[in-house]
């Protein structure tokens, strides 16, 4: 049977009604993964695990990939990292131990950029990962390979995390449906950190009712993590039965749509927010004029959370150990450092020393965490009129691998449209909407997603809206690479 494309609640309605057995779901993957990787370079390690049944759980034993950031017991995990190369957690990240005790077991991890930091999927310290939609180009942003995996058919389902924009930006770029829940809903307990106060985990999936089923597994609060609400948030099965978007109030963002957006990109966009019209919602255009400093002020944060989430990992406690010789503790951390971390989180944890110091911490970190809150009362004032906000979710298609990744300015501007979100804690989603040709191919359809966001710890109404969509747009035979149909 091929079950490449299916869903993961198809796949678990076949396991339910006995057409097909769990074995026989967990061995189909494992062979297309064990098969396809060395084309996509998607996985750093496929599991020691073997099929082991589990009766009576919601999952039935369907198999997802895990992003290399999220700790398993006894299973290395990198961060795809020199680093941590060896490294081999004793324990399991809490939604790990959610998923499994549900009945998931991890097929492997998957690639991403090193410590999550970078924007291209470029930046792993052992491979590249590349779009099933155009093997010379990127997957996009650090949750490369769990999007790639996804797309390409190798798992009905991965893990993720999203600091700026690296759930829903690869999502766009690989076609798949891509969601972050609000800051705080899903634990970051066992997840190697980059920003603690941006870091949220999530998932890539091939529709929205699959990314609400694992939200409901996954999400409620936990002891061992401070930033976890301390309520389980449930979704009601109702709200698939929503046929029409007339009681919502869409707002359009102008900043959005400014200097910097792909033509075709635009074109796709507006297509989509006119089928929003066409279910019968209410078209606003409104003003975020914080937007514009977002992008600094991310990039102020994060890279000051970099380096204190960084500093343990110096060889002596945590990480790699220069095999140099050393004569005193500076030149102990700058071998062991300097060998085992790349350019990105080098550059990250520079920056983020600087704007930390006594001398900058008032004209930099003070002020972009002033721009954060302003940020957040923008978006408070938005939702007290609307419903959800709605734009693109990248302002190109994906890229040629090695195109821009000598630049790393142009690489962060990438992220305008997904990065202020992140700093409120706002749930999102990036949807599939089409494609459009990219610039230096007229002849090369690739994918575009359009971002979808609600207020604060109101992931069920985007759910509810963004399926809505999805039912109308109809666009499942389109999302299959035709290099990796089954």
């Amino acid at each position: 049977m091929n079950l490449a494309y299916k869903s993961l609640l198809e796949i678990k309605e076949l396991i339910d009604s006995g057409e097909i057995s769990s074995r026989e779901v967990w061995e189909y993957f494992k062979s297309r993964s064990e098969e396809l990787n060395s084309d996509l370079g998607v996985f750093l390690s496929i599991g020691p695990k073997e099929f082991e049944e589990k009766n009576n759980t919601p999952l039935s034993w369907i198999p997802l990939w895990v992003k290399d950031i999220f700790c398993e017991k006894w299973i290395t995990t990198s961060g795809a990292s020199r680093m941590l190369e060896n490294y081999i957690p004793p324990y399991d990240a809490t939604l790990i131990k959610r998923l499994n005790e549900a009945g998931m077991n991890a097929l492997g991890k998957c690639n991403m950029d090193e410590f999550a930091m970078w924007s291209s999927g470029e930046n792993s310290a052992f491979l590249t990962t590349k779009n099933p939609h155009g093997t010379d180009r990127i997957p996009g942003w650090s949750s490369s390979g769990s999007a790639s995996a996804v797309a390409a058919g190798l798992v009905p389902a991965a893990l993720g995390t999203d600091t700026g924009w690296s759930i829903r930006q690869p999502a766009s770029m690989c076609w798949v449906v891509g969601f972050k829940p609000s800051y705080g809903r899903n634990s970051r307990f066992g997840v190697i950190p980059m920003a603690s106060s941006l870091d949220c985990p999530g998932t890539f999936t091939r529709d929205v009712k699959d990314a609400a089923y694992l939200y409901d597994i996954m999400n409620g609060e936990d002891k061992l993590e401070s930033s976890s609400l301390s309520w389980k948030d449930s979704i009601d099965s109702k709200i698939w039965e929503t046929k029409d978007l007339s009681w919502v109030k869409v707002w359009v963002p102008k900043e959005y749509f400014e200097q910097g957006l792909d033509v075709g990109v635009k074109e796709q966009i507006k297509s989509a927010i006119a089928k929003l019209k066409e279910l019968g919602a209410e078209i606003i255009d409104i003003s975020l004029p914080m937007t514009k400093y977002a992008v600094a002020a991310y990039y102020i944060i994060c890279p000051a959370e970099v380096t204190t989430n960084l500093a343990r990992l110096d060889g002596i406690r945590y990480g790699y150990n220069s095999e140099l010789p050393n004569n005193n503790l500076e030149e102990i951390y700058l071998h062991n450092r300097g060998e085992g971390l790349g350019n990105e989180p080098k550059r990250r944890s520079i920056l983020g020393s600087y704007v930390l110091s006594a001398w900058f911490y008032d004209a930099y970190f003070k002020k972009a965490a002033q721009i954060r809150t302003l940020i957040i009362e923008d978006f408070k004032k938005a939702f007290s009129e609307v419903d959800i906000i709605v734009g693109p979710t990248t302002p190109w298609v994906a890229w040629k691998i090695g195109e821009i990744s000598e630049d790393p300015l142009k690489m962060y501007l990438e992220d305008a449209y997904t990065i202020p979100a992140s700093l409120a804690g706002l749930p999102g989603i990036s949807l599939p909407c089409w494609f459009t040709t990219s610039n230096d191919n007229e002849k090369e359809s690739l994918p575009v997603g359009l971002q979808m966001l609600t207020n604060r710890l109101q992931e069920e109404k985007l759910f509810q809206i963004a399926h809505v969509l999805e039912q109308s747009l109809n666009l499942w035979d389109s999302l299959i690479p035709k290099n990796f149909q089954a």
